[in-house]
């Protein structure tokens, strides 16, 4: 008998987290072209920005960088704290981590629209509430996307997925797709849709920007977050349900088991 394709939780993530990538490159695109050398989202790209800065080469500023880092710290670490206590009392964490970050990204885009019209937030210098909000949402995507630990998948950078995929296909480099493991395959599919995400996203950003300017560009970022949010809302995983399920019956005073982790 064929083994099994990929099991439907097993999809579901892997689309979803392949959206999240998408939006991640955009918003680097929206914050690099138009925010004035800084990246929201690839936190590496950043403090190398501000050692150069520090170094005083290279031509930015030390707040731009320093301000992006210091948001994205922030974010990331309050959305573990958030997130946990949700995910503790059986609340839809991801649901939160997305709403969260949509409405940080719609922020950042409503600072920017109100300051800079159509156009780019760079424009005088770089807005620096506007790259802090923006930061602040990656940020919190960094928290949600650790929490939800999908293999291969981080969402915001893709070093890591592009030397693991070269260095798989180069140990079985004769071995068709059809050969492999589901495991095998679902692993190859997730690096692959963490580089092309991360590629797609930063086409889509780009193209954006031009007839849209940075503000109303993170708009479109946001809009997207937050409808995944409702989607999660409107159509919970089987895990969650399960865990409701099991605290309904709990408090009838019947034997539940141990609380399972939600997942999209």
């Amino acid at each position: 008998m064929a083994e099994p394709s990929a099991a439907p939780p097993d999809l579901r993530r892997t689309a979803v987290m392949t959206l999240l990538t998408v939006l991640a490159g955009a918003v680097d695109a929206v914050s690099f072209l138009t925010m004035g050398k800084v990246f929201c989202a690839l936190a590496t790209g950043n403090v190398l920005f501000l050692a150069f800065a520090l170094a005083g080469e290279g031509d930015v500023p030390v707040a731009r960088p320093a301000t992006a880092i210091g948001a994205f710290l922030v974010g990331a670490g309050a959305g573990a704290v958030v997130l946990k206590w949700c995910a503790a009392r059986g609340r839809p964490w991801f649901a939160v981590g997305l709403a969260g970050e949509g409405l940080l990204l719609a922020l950042g885009g409503t600072v920017a629209v109100v300051r800079h019209g159509g156009g780019a937030a760079a424009v005088g210098g770089s807005d620096l509430v506007v790259v802090g909000a923006v930061a602040l949402a990656m940020g919190l995507r960094a928290a949600t996307a650790l929490r939800l630990d999908v293999p291969g998948m981080p969402t915001l950078l893709s070093q890591t997925a592009i030397a693991r995929l070269v260095s798989d296909v180069l140990k079985e480099p004769h071995e068709a797709l059809r050969g492999m493991s589901r495991r095998q395959r679902l692993a190859r599919t997730r690096w692959t849709a963490t580089v092309v995400g991360i590629f797609a996203g930063g086409v889509l950003g780009t193209l954006l920007l031009v007839p849209l300017g940075t503000g109303r560009a993170l708009f479109v970022v946001a809009a997207v977050a937050l409808l995944l949010a409702a989607a999660h809302l409107a159509v919970p995983p089987r895990e969650l349900k399960e865990l409701r399920e099991r605290r309904r019956r709990g408090k009838r005073g019947e034997r539940t088991g141990p609380a399972g982790p939600e997942a999209p």
